[in-house]
This record gives C-alpha cells, sequence and structure tokens, in this order.
C-alpha cells in the first residue's frame, strides 16, 4: 500500500486511535517481496526481501503484525510464527467485533 498506493500514516494512526501500539520496524519502506509477481519472476530477490523484512519486524517483538495488503500477509506470515491479520480485522475487533481467528485461542 505504501508504494502502489502511496498510503503509509493513515493505518498506523487509526490503529494508534483505536488503542493499539504501533511500531514500526527498522527499514519499513522496504518491500517484503510480494510486489504482483515479483516473488513469482524474481522468486530469490523476493525470498532475501522477505528475510530482511521478517527479520526487522521481529525485531519490535510485536504480538502482532497488521498489514492492509493480502500480497504482504501472504509473504510475511510465509516468514514468520507471529499472526499476521489485516488492519480492519484489529479496528472491527477493537470497536466491539469479533476477536479475529488468528488470535483465538
Amino acid at each position: 500500500m505504501q508504494h502502489g498506493q502511496k498510503i503509509a500514516m493513515a493505518p498506523k494512526l487509526l490503529l494508534k486511535n483505536a488503542g493499539f501500539t504501533v511500531r514500526d520496524p527498522a527499514e519499513g519502506h522496504l518491500c517484503c517481496g510480494s510486489a504482483g509477481t515479483y516473488n513469482i519472476l524474481q522468486p530469490e530477490i523476493s525470498a532475501e526481501l522477505k528475510a530482511r523484512k521478517v527479520r526487522n519486524i521481529e525485531a519490535t517483538k510485536p504480538d502482532v503484525i497488521a498489514t492492509g495488503n493480502i500480497g504482504c500477509m501472504t509473504q510475511i506470515g510465509s516468514g514468520t510464527a507471529i499472526p499476521v491479520i489485516h488492519t480492519v480485522e484489529l479496528l472491527d475487533w477493537a470497536y466491539g467485533g469479533e476477536k479475529p481467528g488468528k488470535l483465538k485461542g
């Protein structure tokens, strides 16, 4: 979202306003390696980007990883045991909706 649509601050502000602690990973501006068909056409580079992104995210010691991009959810989720949840699912939960399935149990 931050590269294609230039959306960077709004999701963070929404999560903060809903009561979540938002931590920015080092090199947060870097892609996770999923962009479009990049992970298919450039699998080695894609894997390197994923590993770097996951390492930086895990260094923040999160309970959950939030993103609004299905490609990022899939790519990052395949490299970590930390639950990756869509931003809207977290906002829904914060405002009275059900706890996201990946956080149950």
